[in-house]
């Protein structure tokens, strides 16, 4: 993709990457936090710290961080705590084309990225993408006499609290949609090229537009009906429709990849095929066969690799949004 330093960076990052959660909580409890008094007027008797003490190295965590203030926001990583004590979501978000268990996940694959040259890198390269998804979502919704709003994008390590519950990074890059925030772990990116063979700078700004294109579908009112209507079907048609919703997401990514060309003359030989190639590396029958061995389409949620590739591939050649009407299409 076509970048220099001219390019501007959209004002609408989040970034958290090595932020802790503020605010010792015992484990499993909910809420903001409880701070622990130590010492003087209103402090704990030393029973009472001993007794603190050999709960939190229990759950192990040194005590000596929270009394002693070590440690960045002098709280414990939730991602250092084990599994059954970490708070599990209220809500689910919106699954994505990517929330595979174990995905990007572990902190050793966000610190093999994690060179600080080539993070600022990574950080510039997101801001450049996410600003053309706002010039060419802000264009298209005024040509339709509407106001976009731009939505933001949340860069973690590890896990952080959404309005959707836990976001974690064995989720993959996910949109949601009760904050309307897209949400990823950067060292995802070493998990797409490395173990999903999906490499190039397209194939990284296909997965934001993507998830932007959830976005898009939750202005239009898309997502709150796909919710409704799978509530009150079966565990294969509600699957059969989020798939729809899937495809329509990588369809909008395509028409977003023809407008901003058109825009800002981003592509260059090859992005297109990198997309694709994304497209098809994620794809439920090629994802299924990886894990298991053997594919159940009708445990499919996101599409098949032949089918991202045909609506990317409509939205991309059509450059409209009135090509990516998945959920009446006489064919997915």
């Amino acid at each position: 993709m076509r970048y220099d330093e001219n390019d501007r960076e959209s004002k609408n990052i989040d970034d958290r990457r090595g932020q802790r959660d503020g605010g010792f909580r015992f484990p499993g409890s909910g809420g903001p936090g409880v701070r622990i008094p130590v010492g003087g007027k209103g402090g704990m008797s030393l029973t009472t710290l001993l007794i603190l003490g050999a709960i939190m190295l229990l759950f192990g965590i040194n005590p000596l961080e929270v009394l002693l203030g070590g440690g960045q926001g002098n709280f414990p990583d939730i991602s250092r705590m084990p599994e059954q004590t970490q708070q599990a979501p209220r809500r689910t978000a919106e699954r994505n084309p990517f929330d595979i268990p174990g995905l990007p996940g572990s902190r050793d694959a966000t610190q093999e990225q994690g060179a600080p040259k080539a993070q600022d890198e990574m950080r510039v390269f997101i801001g450049r993408v996410l600003a053309d998804t706002e010039d060419v979502w802000n264009d298209v919704f005024k040509s339709a006499g509407r106001q976009y709003q731009e939505p933001q994008l949340v860069m973690f390590t590890g896990a952080t609290r959404t309005a959707c519950g836990t976001g974690q990074s064995a989720m993959g890059p996910f949109y949601c949609p009760l904050d309307q925030k897209v949400y990823i772990d950067l060292g995802f990116f070493n998990e797409l090229e490395r173990r999903f063979n999906a490499p190039g700078d397209f194939a990284q700004a296909y997965v934001i537009a993507h998830e932007v294109g959830h976005h898009v579908q939750t202005l239009l009112g898309i997502t709150e009906q796909v919710q409704r209507t799978k509530q009150r079907v079966s565990q294969t048609e509600a699957n059969r429709i989020q798939v729809m919703m899937e495809l329509q997401a990588d369809c909008l990514a395509g028409v977003w990849a023809n407008l901003n060309h058109q825009l800002n003359n981003r592509l260059e030989d090859g992005d297109i095929e990198e997309g694709l190639n994304a497209a098809k590396q994620i794809g439920d029958d090629m994802i299924q066969k990886r894990q298991q061995g053997y594919v159940v389409p009708d445990s499919f949620t996101h599409g098949s690799s032949a089918q991202r590739k045909e609506w990317f591939t409509r939205g991309f050649k059509s450059g409209e949004m009135k090509s990516c009407d998945t959920f009446n299409a006489d064919s997915l």
